[in-house]
């Protein structure tokens, strides 16, 4: 057996493992400078929408031990070309509530923190709009969604089709907002040497901080650097620049010395963006056979009115099922709230919800099983592109999840199954998210005596990068593990594209690979001996797969729930799962296991609990904290079975890699909805599943 095949895919224990165990992988707040560390701490607006009229820090600046405090009126003019609400304590202007108007640097974060509370802010304040409506009359649409989708799409003549089918389903499906709770906190840590900045941080990709930053301060890109070699979970939320980390350089360039800012729990309901909600208006037209004529798929949801975030909510639409008349669009409304972001699988988590909700609606009113539905309407090609799939197994998916589950024999009707008070039903959704490439450079050296440095600007939000990235370099050079030292989690090393859209490792890996051929050719060359001074190859992979255009690139799954609904309480429970994935290459089976499991069980979250509950007239996030904001725990978590189909895919990228990062949450809050209706025969459009719906 050659090293290849004990290497890839196998389930090797995390290289970072012991360090985080033992504490000695250092965070972004861990960091240590080389000299004593300052605090910040802020000044957040208490109004939605309006504007300063009085702002006095004299309380806060004659506190003992404060440094110095940040208002409008004094902090560093930052360049006009940053967007959305990087321009920090630029204007007076306030666009949404908990916007950062002052900031406080103190020899401790007590003492920064206890400032805070000196700093006097009144406000001319205007009534704010928040409340998001399908009938609101300035819904637009945008240019395009996120990832570059087109923002509509139709195709063929669907309300003929729809009021010629045979059968239909027209509802509507609600998603609210829900924010990115990773364990770490958003934390920066600054430093200025100079006219150079260093940026201790808690992010997704240091290549993307760094171009702000480049951008806030007037900098090149060899006076930015930007570290995080560990994080604490990201969900998206840390894929983008945010207030805090251009607030950090600006308050260590003012005292002159390190300053350290990490955002509280409650700072980050406002600071780091959240999923906006969704409704989302689902028809269904179908034959008497459950083959599909038509599908629309109408979404509205919202955006801040300082900075435009159009989730691609409806695409996963365009690729699901066969159908010859189709339409998918996305309308907006400009809210004041905090700008929107990502959230583990963007677009197609709300999507699919409404889409897989409405397929098992559309089960029911044939009295056909959903899963043979969704197999009827399995699309030969790209329904809307009419290219082939590069690879597509979603009907093994359900067809190995419905024998692992135990689905045959199945009762369609629901309501008939009970045990006890409690409620019992069953529930099917597919899984789908698209597989890409982007750009990334890597380069890896080999000293005289045969050892191996991979350095690549990848990043390990806590998915297993640094032991599947030193799987693949082992791999690809033909050595064992330990003679390959891996660099990542810097903006010093070579370019790569962060950890977000599942297109991490896929393009990581890639340019990994590509660059560990042209090292072996050379060695080859050289009679398969470095020289005693050491040889170094630079490579990458440019973007996109160039098989990009030619096919359709996904992953796909499918999740099998049992639901149990309480008669007397309402309360819900899932005490078993089965989710099977294609998602081609698996580079390491236990980092992916958890991947897929901690997918699952954020969906099943998504279900349960999380809700970010507005009040219409403050304005403000009234569940800001995580005794408010529910999630799930290991009591909600019950027995999940977590498996994979091998697949081959050469077409996607030069590891067959579709990311797995994000197709793990997707639908799984629909097929815990479509078990709970199962269970109970309600049919609730709108998540969470809280037991006061249960008796609506």
């Amino acid at each position: 057996m050659t090293t290849i095949d004990r290497v890839l895919g196998a389930g090797i224990e995390r290289i970072d493992g012991p360090a985080k165990v033992r504490g000695s992988a250092p965070y972004a707040f861990e960091q240590d400078p080389g000299e004593p560390i300052t605090h910040l701490a802020l000044v957040q607006s208490t109004i939605n929408r309006g504007r300063i009229t009085r702002l006095d820090p004299s309380a806060a600046e004659a506190t003992p031990g404060v440094l110095a405090v940040l208002t409008p009126a004094n902090a560093p003019r930052l360049s006009g070309e940053l967007t959305a609400d990087l321009p920090v304590l630029q204007s007076l202007d306030v666009h949404y509530q908990g916007q950062v108007v002052a900031a406080v640097v103190a020899e401790t974060s007590e003492i920064a923190r206890a400032a805070v509370g000196g700093v006097r802010v009144e406000y001319a304040a205007e009534e704010p709009d928040v409340t998001l409506r399908a009938d609101r009359p300035d819904l637009y649409a945008p240019a395009q969604v996120m990832a570059g989708f087109a923002t509509d799409s139709v195709i063929g003549d669907v309300d003929g089709a729809l009021s010629t089918a045979a059968v239909t389903v027209d509802a509507t499906y609600e998603t609210p907002a829900q924010h990115n709770n990773p364990i770490e906190m958003h934390t920066s840590m600054a430093r200025w040497d100079g006219d150079s900045l260093t940026l201790w941080d808690a992010n997704q990709g240091p290549h993307t901080i760094q171009r702000d930053l480049m951008t806030a301060f007037g900098l090149t890109a060899g006076q930015v650097r930007v570290i995080s070699p560990y994080v604490g979970g990201g969900f998206g939320s840390k894929a983008f620049a945010h207030p805090h980390q251009i607030l950090a350089a600006m308050a260590a360039r003012v005292v002159g010395r390190t300053v350290v800012l990490e955002l509280t729990r409650q700072q980050m309901f406002s600071l780091v963006g959240h999923r906006t909600p969704t409704i989302q208006r689902v028809r269904l037209g179908a034959d008497s056979e459950g083959r599909l004529t038509a599908i629309s798929h109408e979404v509205v949801e919202h955006t801040a009115r300082i900075a435009e975030f159009a989730e691609q909510t409806a695409t996963a639409t365009r690729v699901m099922y066969a159908a010859p008349h189709r339409r998918t669009t996305h309308r907006l409304a400009r809210l004041d709230v905090p700008p929107p972001t990502i959230m583990r699988a963007p677009g197609e988590t709300p999507g699919m919800f409404a889409l897989e909700s409405a397929m098992d609606e559309l089960a029911h009113t044939l009295g056909i099983d959903p899963v043979e539905l969704r197999i009827r309407n399995e699309p030969p090609r790209d329904p809307e592109r009419d290219v082939p799939w590069s690879s597509r197994s979603l009907v093994e998916c359900l067809r190995t999840g419905a024998e692992r589950f135990g689905w045959a024999g199945r009762d369609l009707r629901p309501g008939v199954r009970t045990d006890g008070r409690w409620l019992v039903g069953t529930g099917v959704a597919a899984a789908t998210y698209p597989s890409r490439r982007r750009k990334a450079d890597c380069r890896i050296s080999v000293d005289g005596r045969g050892r191996y440095l991979v350095e690549i600007d990848g990043s390990d939000i806590g998915t297993g990068t640094w032991t599947a990235l030193t799987q693949i370099a082992a791999d690809a050079l033909h050595v064992g593990l330990g003679e390959v030292e891996l660099r990542i989690g810097d903006s010093r090393l070579p370019f790569a594209g962060g950890a977000g859209g599942s297109t991490g490792l896929a393009s990581w890996g890639s340019a990994v690979v590509l660059t560990a051929r042209q090292l072996r050719a050379r060695l080859e060359s050289l009679g398969g001996q470095p020289p005693p001074d050491g040889l170094t190859v630079d490579g990458g992979v440019p973007g996109p797969s160039p098989h990009a255009e030619q096919y359709s690139m996904h992953s796909f799954g499918a999740h099998f729930v049992e639901v149990r609904v309480d008669a007397d309480t309402g309360e819900v429970r899932v005490p078993r799962a089965t989710s099977v994935y294609a998602a081609g290459t698996i580079a390491n089976a236990t980092t992916a296991r958890s991947q897929f499991l901690g997918g699952f069980c954020m969906g099943l979250s998504m279900a349960l609990h999380e809700e970010s509950l507005q009040d219409e007239h403050f304005g403000h996030f009234v569940n800001h904290d995580l005794a408010g904001y529910h999630i799930a725990t290991n009591a909600d978590v019950g027995e999940i079975d977590i498996s994979w189909l091998d697949e081959e895919d050469p077409w996607v990228n030069e590891l067959g890699l579709k990311g797995i990062g994000e197709i793990g949450i997707v639908g799984a809050a629909a097929a815990v909805a479509n078990g709970y209706w199962h269970a109970t025969g309600r049919r609730i459009r709108d998540l969470p599943l809280t037991p006061d719906k249960f008796f609506r």
